[in-house]
C-alpha cells in the first residue's frame, strides 16, 4: 500500500492531491476503488472542485467562522480543539471508482488533503483494489 506523503505550508488550507493518486495507479487496475485515508486527527479528506481556487478560500473562510480556533470553552490542552473539530466533519476517508486506470471523479471534482493544523508532514495511505466486469 503506497503512502502519499504531503507537506503542508499553512496552518489551514486544501492541497489537491488529485494527480499524485492518479500517478499512484498500477498498470494493471483499469477499473476498480481506490481507498484513500488520513492517518491525522486534525487533517482530512474532501472531494470539491477543482477548477476555482475561490472555492477553496471560501471553504475555508466559513470553516473558520463556525469553528473559530480560539472558543474560550475548549478544554483540550493543545490548543488544536478546532482543528480535531474540523478533521472529525470532512472525514478521513474516501473511497473513489477507477475507470480507465484513473480516479474517475466528475469533471470539476478534485481530491483535497485538508490540513487543519500545520504547517506539518503528513501521510496519506492509498490502497488500489481491482474490479473484475
Amino acid at each position: 500500500m503506497p503512502d502519499l506523503s504531503i507537506a503542508s505550508r499553512r496552518e489551514c488550507e486544501f492541497i489537491e492531491i488529485t494527480q499524485k493518486i492518479n500517478e499512484l495507479v498500477p498498470q494493471n487496475i483499469k477499473s476498480g476503488i481506490c481507498h484513500i485515508f488520513c492517518q491525522h486527527t486534525t487533517a482530512g479528506l474532501t472531494i470539491n472542485e477543482n477548477a476555482d481556487d475561490d472555492v477553496k478560500h471560501d471553504l475555508l473562510k466559513k470553516l473558520d467562522s463556525l469553528i473559530p480556533k480560539d472558543e474560550c470553552y475548549y478544554q483540550h490542552c493543545e490548543g488544536n480543539s478546532a482543528a480535531h473539530l474540523k478533521s472529525s466533519l470532512f472525514g478521513v476517508s474516501l473511497a473513489v471508482p477507477i475507470r480507465n486506470g484513473k480516479l474517475h471523479l466528475g469533471t470539476w471534482q478534485g481530491v483535497y488533503f485538508c490540513e487543519f493544523d500545520g504547517p506539518r508532514s503528513r501521510k496519506v495511505q492509498i490502497l488500489f483494489q481491482t474490479a473484475e466486469y
